[in-house]
């Protein structure tokens, strides 16, 4: 981990949003980015997301649980190869509920179990525009993981793409968790820099890994 003068710690950036940095350990991120490449192989692997208008993501997607795709989900991988998708590890809902109670507090987590994993690879020129996570039928807080290249992490507000937001680096093994008055607010990632990822993580390029319950 890079020495600094004044390290990082934990805020606030939003109502319900909290950055925790440094959350994750190096042996957990090597266990998440090895999981990620056995998640990433067909049947229903890394796949490019097309967007209804015709356009591509340039980050690719990876789904457990059940697949999203714009703007629902399925059981299949539907604008894949169609192949079920890969089952969601009961490790991973541990995981997001330790996380939510860490960012904010044990009375947030919530009842039902964390069902769902959208995990994003970005390349160095990948970007993610602004948008909202509204596709769940839950209000539970949404937990993000970074892995690999740090990143531009854009939050905004509830009402609009534009200003006012907040822009926060994100490096590898930071958590981010964002509920409450928060939950619906828009964000997106307008830059990764290439080559930034810890050299013991063996990694070229951005692993984001999104844990939610979907109420479905």
């Amino acid at each position: 981990m890079d020495a600094e003068l004044f390290p990082r710690e934990r805020a606030e950036v939003a109502p319900g949003a909290v950055h925790v940095p440094d959350w994750l350990d190096p042996e957990r991120q090597r266990e998440l980015v090895a999981a990620c490449r056995r998640w990433a192989r067909p049947p229903a692997g890394l796949r490019t997301v097309r967007t209804p208008g015709g356009g591509t993501m340039t980050a690719r997607q990876v789904c457990l649980g059940r697949h999203w795709y714009p703007y629902g989900y399925a059981r299949t991988a539907v604008d894949g190869d169609g192949a079920p998708v890969k089952p969601f590890p009961a490790w991973l809902d541990e995981l997001a509920r330790r996380a939510v109670a860490d960012a904010l507090g044990p009375r947030t987590v919530p009842a039902g179990p964390y069902d769902i994993a959208l995990i994003n690879f970005y390349d160095g020129d990948a970007r993610m525009g602004m948008h909202r996570d509204s596709d769940e039928q839950t209000d539970a807080p949404v937990v993000s993981l970074s892995l690999g290249d740090r990143c531009v992490f854009r939050f905004g507000n509830t009402e609009t793409r534009a200003k006012p937001y907040t822009d926060v680096e994100l490096r590898s093994g930071d958590l981010f968790v964002f509920g409450g008055p928060s939950r619906l607010a828009y964000h997106g990632v307008p830059r990764v820099h290439p080559n930034t990822a810890p050299p013991w993580l063996h990694l070229t390029g951005r692993l984001n890994i999104t844990l939610r319950v979907s109420g479905l």
